[in-house]
């Protein structure tokens, strides 16, 4: 385990032990109050977990208790910190580093975000196509990620798009919690960039894309640009939205509806890393409340699954693969208690829904339950360069 992850970690596993060998019947609640207690007037931002540390973490807890449990005590800590002021951030972003990347299949050119106008106007960029922008979570770079490379892969298939990532990775390339703390942050410097998208592009275009702490950047850069230009972007979808340090109300609420015309969210990690409540005009769960959908063993691999799914419902002849239906809980779906149409969850979510959708996911790709390996070997070198 991460030498420096030792105030949470350790803390909850002694008063465990402890509350078990002196037969104290002890609650989270109380365990989290203790630590908090102990620590109120020490607690340091070096010593808050970061997700990965809160998954080998809690491998070293004792055997039977939920990951649920885990994230809710980080969560409490952190919004207790916040609230103090004890939270400051390590590095304040700085605009002038912050950079778009647009991509096609076999380019990829970078601007810096106070100077859109050079991608908006470079031979890559095609004013008659959508914009979609996405923004990543924690330790994800820009030239090196999986996500970004598989989410410009699949809109390059479709080839009506114009596929731009943002680079913020300096700034969310720390330690979670001051990740956390400067999601707003750059939220306003991403809203900045796209007053200047605007010029040539209508708002209607545009839609954000966020997976963990990316979702509540592209989020505040929502609500900051309705500030800005007095312009709602039409769509904002939240891929396993971040849990830990996000609670509506406090300092760091985090992607919430409202935040664009329609926001669509996908929770498949739900409790742990991402956030389990609603918090969207759509929010769907493949697989269930479960924190590890099928096929996944870490939550890791859980909170990664969001982001496969939707980049699944990208390719063309993919947009049906994931049909979810209006309901409160899987057991219901899977009871047929739950009446209505079947809707897409990912690329084709019709943006008038409302509501919480449920749907069954296989384990292993194609995710989708409408997926057909013929149709997955077909596309199988769609948009990559030639």
């Amino acid at each position: 385990m991460d030498h420096k992850v030792t105030f949470l970690g350790v803390g909850l596993q002694l008063l465990l032990l402890a509350s078990l060998g002196n037969g104290i019947d002890w609650t989270v609640t109380d365990v989290v109050g203790s630590i908090a207690n102990v620590g109120s007037s020490i607690i340091d931002p070096k010593l808050l977990p970061t997700p990965d540390s809160l998954l080998q973490s809690s491998k070293n807890l004792l055997v039977g208790l939920p990951f649920e449990y885990v994230s809710s005590s980080i969560n409490y800590l952190c919004s207790q910190a916040l609230s103090s002021n004890k939270i400051k951030s390590k590095f304040t972003p700085d605009i002038n580093k912050m950079n778009f990347q647009l991509r096609n299949a076999c380019q990829r050119s970078t601007h810096p975000l106070l100077e859109a106008e050079k991608m908006w106007h470079s031979p890559e960029f095609d004013r008659n196509k959508k914009v979609v922008i996405l923004a990543t979570g924690w330790t994800t770079r820009v030239n090196d990620t999986e996500t970004i490379d598989g989410f410009a892969r699949a809109y390059n298939c479709r080839g009506d798009v114009n596929f731009v990532a943002v680079d913020a990775a300096s700034f969310v390339d720390t330690l979670y919690s001051w990740s956390a703390f400067n999601t707003d942050e750059i939220g306003k410097h991403l809203a900045r960039g796209l007053v200047k998208l605007l010029d040539v592009v209508d708002v209607s275009k545009i839609h954000l894309i966020g997976h963990s702490l990316g979702a509540h950047i592209v989020g505040a850069a929502g609500r900051y640009l309705q500030q800005m230009a007095n312009k709602t972007v039409p769509r904002i979808t939240g891929l396993d939205p971040a849990k830990p340090c996000f609670n509506e109300g406090e300092s760091l609420s985090g992607l919430l509806r409202g935040d664009a015309t329609f926001v669509d969210v996908i929770h498949s990690n739900p409790g742990v890393l991402g956030k389990s409540d609603p918090i969207g005009d759509a929010d769907f769960y493949p697989g269930g409340l479960s924190s590890l959908p099928n096929g996944c063993l870490t939550v890791t691999c859980a909170h990664s699954r969001a982001w496969e799914y939707f980049e699944e419902s990208i390719y063309p002849g993919n947009e049906d693969n994931f049909l979810s239906v209006r309901c409160s809980s899987l057991s219901g779906l899977r009871k047929n208690l739950c009446v209505g149409r079947n809707y897409p969850m990912g690329f084709a979510a019709p943006t008038d829904l409302k509501g919480n959708y449920f749907l069954e996911i296989n384990g292993n790709k194609p995710y989708g339950k409408r997926s057909t390996p013929t149709r997955a070997a077909r596309l199988e070198r769609c948009g990559l360069c030639p």
